[in-house]
């Protein structure tokens, strides 16, 4: 059994990544969730900080009562090679999962094993999608682990969304 890499911003924390991480240990020892884009906050892409991030999943997996994770934080580098040497320097892994065209390209160019992983709902579990149900008073919640709606109303996350909305930044 191998550990395996997953790579997401989380903007926010979704059922389609609940059920990703739940697919990839089934057939994986373990999990390394890499929080990227740690370095982008308080924008229409990036409202939430890697900390906020970071708590939304833990108290997710949490909840699902999912193990043999561990949580790590990665800027972007705007060059692939640094960027994958800074993965490497902050964690093991045997495998990394993404569906995302520049992280495979990144890591195969590495010669790191990639493997793609599921899409659940597409459309629905996106993180911009659900972005914009906040901002549009949709009904967002059903989208996300109730911790991670929870955490959100708690952190006045709703409402931040809706003003860098408005902002359009």
């Amino acid at each position: 059994m191998t550990t395996a890499l997953f790579v997401t911003r989380a903007q926010p924390f979704h059922l389609g990544h609940l059920r990703v991480i739940r697919d990839i240990l089934k057939k994986n020892k373990s999990i390394v969730i890499m929080i990227g884009s740690t370095q982008s906050k308080g924008t229409k892409k990036n409202p939430f900080s890697a900390r906020e991030r970071e708590e939304m999943i833990t108290w997710a997996l949490k909840a699902g009562r999912v193990r043999n994770y561990e949580i790590v934080r990665v800027p972007d580098v705007f060059n692939d090679q640094l960027w994958v040497a800074r993965v490497n320097r902050v964690c093991k892994f045997d495998v990394v999962y993404s569906m995302n065209p520049w992280t495979i390209r990144c890591f195969k160019r590495a010669g790191i094993k990639v493997r793609k992983h599921s899409l659940y709902r597409n459309k629905s579990y996106s993180g911009s999608e659900i972005r914009k149900m906040i901002a549009g008073n949709g009904k967002w919640e059903a989208l996300v682990p109730r911790p991670v709606a929870e955490y959100i109303k708690d952190i006045k996350g709703v409402k931040r969304i809706k003003r860098l909305e408005k902002k359009g930044k």
